[in-house]
């Protein structure tokens, strides 16, 4: 099991993977969760924290305490995101993080689609140093990617269990979609709700995949990219018809991915060269007739 757990990886992979997840909070702050900075506007009697606001316990969100929060936030996700100074900014990032959340979900609804993500922020620092394109195995890095990857197949296969907690077999022979297509549907939806028992075939298929999602651990890995590329499908399906992303969750699933083989900086750096060296001579046949030789003018 140990083993298992800190199978190593590339520290490239490992850096590639941490800039991948500290630009998406600072993303998040400006496009996902904006929101967040409106709640203190609520009144303070409306603010009913997690347990873990409770037992800390944490100040009632103020003016002045979100926006030290989404300000410090943005900027030192961007800068951890260089790979600088990994332990001290990826805790720091992870506390403001953890802090903006729980002021955006102690207001009565509560996301799960952010717990691999705040698993992968609790993690990284632990990861130490890491160089985009450094081949050399790390198990530390690998532990923090495999902790991850749990905690991603955790949010679906809880997602069951909660589903038979509080629907039992009804969740799945009910109008459960059927309900969200009325709420937020699209055209795409509807035209699929016109198909003659496809909305409970998808229910079932969904416990389906949720309880299964735990064999990822135990297919080889051709097949667990596969079944990587089918956990993007299904939420690029849920996003099409029912508006729902995922966002933060399908960042952290990319600690399935062999990131180290994307590299965007030295993708563009060699497009430009291509588009910035100078044409190459062209042949024209030599006076002699003995072959071709360069034409370097019109």
């Amino acid at each position: 099991m140990i083993r298992w757990l800190t199978e190593a990886v590339p520290r490239g992979r490992v850096a590639a993977f941490r800039t991948l997840i500290y630009l998406f909070v600072a993303a998040d702050l400006v496009v996902f969760t904006p929101w967040v900075r409106a709640k203190v506007d609520v009144p303070g009697d409306m603010y009913q924290p997690l347990f873990i606001g409770r037992l800390l316990p944490l100040p009632t969100p103020s003016p002045a305490l979100v926006g030290v929060v989404f300000w410090a936030l943005l900027l030192l996700a961007l800068v951890a995101a260089t790979g600088r100074a990994p332990r001290l900014l990826g805790w720091t990032v992870f506390a403001l993080y953890f802090q903006w959340m729980i002021v955006a979900m102690s207001y009565g609804k509560v996301d799960h689609d952010r717990f691999a993500l705040l698993v992968a922020l609790a993690v990284l620092p632990t990861a130490g140093r890491a160089r985009h394109g450094d081949p050399t195995p790390t198990e530390a890095g690998g532990w923090a990617l495999r902790v991850t990857q749990i905690a991603v197949i955790c949010t679906y296969f809880l997602a069951a269990l909660a589903k038979f907690r509080f629907g039992g077999l009804d969740w799945a022979t009910g109008s459960v979609l059927a309900k969200a297509i009325i709420r937020r549907g699209t055209d795409l939806a509807d035209l699929l709700a016109q198909v003659p028992h496809l909305l409970l075939v998808a229910q079932f298929g969904i416990l389906a995949f949720e309880l299964l999602s735990p064999a990822i651990f135990v297919l080889p890995e051709r097949w667990r990219h596969a079944t990587v590329a089918f956990f993007y499908s299904f939420h690029l399906v849920t996003i099409a018809t029912i508006t729902i992303s995922f966002a933060p969750h399908l960042v952290a699933m990319t600690s399935f991915l062999p990131l180290e083989k994307v590299r965007p900086v030295i993708l563009a750096r060699r497009l430009l060269a291509r588009r910035t060296e100078p044409p190459h001579p062209r042949a024209e046949p030599s006076p002699t007739g003995s072959g071709t030789q360069p034409v370097d003018g019109p």
